[in-house]
Order: structure tokens, then C-alpha cells, then sequence
């Protein structure tokens, strides 16, 4: 598998790595992790971008100085910025569809553990009124007991392959809590401000580069799919 780290210009990376899935799948290319520190970005789902209330959504996304744009993955909207770690993993194999359920269940345990690793008392599983609500987020329980989400994943499939991102906020929770409680409130959508959190609640001091390196351990623990899909 190729390695590769990147800083994200908005709007850009989802047509490259689309393109690139492709092309993995066709078996041109190796599989591909990506890890990027993306620019301040508020990256809204499809159904987002039918809602009656998308273009004050993004209206207010950018005067908050974030990029809106509209995903090539599944989900609601989510926002990133230099904070944030972005772990894109393209791979080939023959019968992606089938497998989508268990790839959520599968990476939201290994992104947990990953956390776990660096002392975040973490777990997969959807909290109440979350940005991108989803049955395999990674929350973590802080100190006071409250629940905040840490890890958001989507997943995008084409004919012999499939591409997993995992959005992880690493610090810097505030500013993207804002800019989703205005971008929500526009779209007609329940949040709970205090469910965008950041490993750094939980761990002070952690860096992107200790995420980084916590994920990266577990993913040399991890197995590819063979040929056939098994």
C-alpha cells in the first residue's frame, strides 16, 4: 500500500482521488492511504446541497473563513481544518458493494483503537444531535462524563473498488463547532454544538503527528481483502 501525505485544496482533492479510485480499481495503480491536513473546509453531503437552506448554509461557511464544498463521499456536513487529520484509503476489490456495512464497523474499531492507544477513553457508535450523524462514529468519553464525537467516516464505492475516509479532529474544536451550529441551523438540522469535540480534550497536548502515528501502527496490523474479496 502507498503512503502518501498532502495538504487538501478545497474542491479539488475529491474529483483527484475519485479519479484515482478508479484507477485502483482497474488495478492500474497500487491501494492508497492519504493523509492530509486539510485547509479550513465545511465539506456538505448531497442531501445538504438539495436542502432549501444550502446556500445560506455555505453563505455562512465561507464568511467564517472555511471553504464550503460538496463531498464526493456519503454524510452530512462536517467541517476540517489544519487541526484535523483526513485519512483517505482507496482499495481495490471485486465486490465492494456487499462489504460496505462491515468496512464502517471494521475502521470505526480500528480508528477507536488507535485513540485508545494515545490514553482517549474511546468507542464506536452514533451520540445524540452529532454533525454527520452515524451508527459508526468514534466518540470519546471526557472526565465530566459527557460523550463528544472524534472521528467521522464515509464511504464511496465504484464497480471493483471502494474509498474509506476518516475525519479525524485532532484540536482546535471551537471554530468548527461554530461554523456547523450556523451551517445547521440553516439546513433545518438538530446539533448539539458540544458533540464537535477534539482528541485534545481528552489528551492534552496531543499533536497531528501522534494521531498520525497511532493510526498508522494500526493499520500495519491490517489485512487486505484478497482477490477475491474475502
Amino acid at each position: 500500500m502507498l503512503i502518501e501525505r498532502a495538504t487538501t485544496r478545497p474542491g479539488r482533492a475529491g474529483e483527484d482521488l475519485l479519479a484515482r479510485l478508479r484507477r485502483i480499481a482497474a488495478g492500474e495503480e497500487e491501494p492508497l492511504l492519504r493523509i492530509s491536513r486539510p485547509a479550513p473546509t465545511v465539506a456538505f453531503g448531497r442531501r445538504d446541497e438539495l436542502s432549501p437552506g444550502f446556500p445560506a448554509a455555505a453563505a455562512a461557511a465561507q464568511e467564517a473563513g472555511f471553504t464550503p464544498i460538496v463531498r464526493r463521499v456519503g454524510g452530512r456536513a462536517a467541517a476540517y481544518h489544519r487541526q484535523c487529520l483526513v485519512v483517505d484509503h482507496l482499495q481495490p476489490e471485486p465486490d465492494a458493494t456487499s462489504g460496505n456495512r462491515a468496512r464502517y464497523a471494521e475502521f470505526g474499531a480500528l480508528y477507536a483503537r488507535a485513540l485508545a492507544g494515545l490514553g482517549v477513553d474511546a468507542a464506536v457508535g452514533e451520540i445524540p444531535a452529532e454533525y454527520c450523524p452515524g451508527e459508526f462514529s468514534v466518540h470519546a468519553r471526557l472526565p465530566d462524563g459527557s460523550r463528544t464525537k472524534l472521528v467521522g467516516t464515509a464511504q464511496r464505492v465504484v464497480a471493483g473498488g471502494w474509498w474509506f475516509s476518516a475525519a479525524v479532529v485532532v484540536a482546535g474544536r471551537e471554530p468548527l463547532a461554530e461554523v456547523l451550529a450556523r451551517a445547521y441551523a440553516h439546513l433545518g438540522l438538530e446539533l448539539d454544538p458540544a458533540t464537535v469535540g477534539a482528541v485534545d480534550q481528552a489528551v492534552p497536548e496531543v499533536r497531528p503527528e501522534d494521531v498520525e502515528d497511532a493510526v498508522l501502527a494500526e493499520y500495519e496490523r491490517w489485512e487486505a481483502p484478497c482477490a477475491d474479496g474475502t
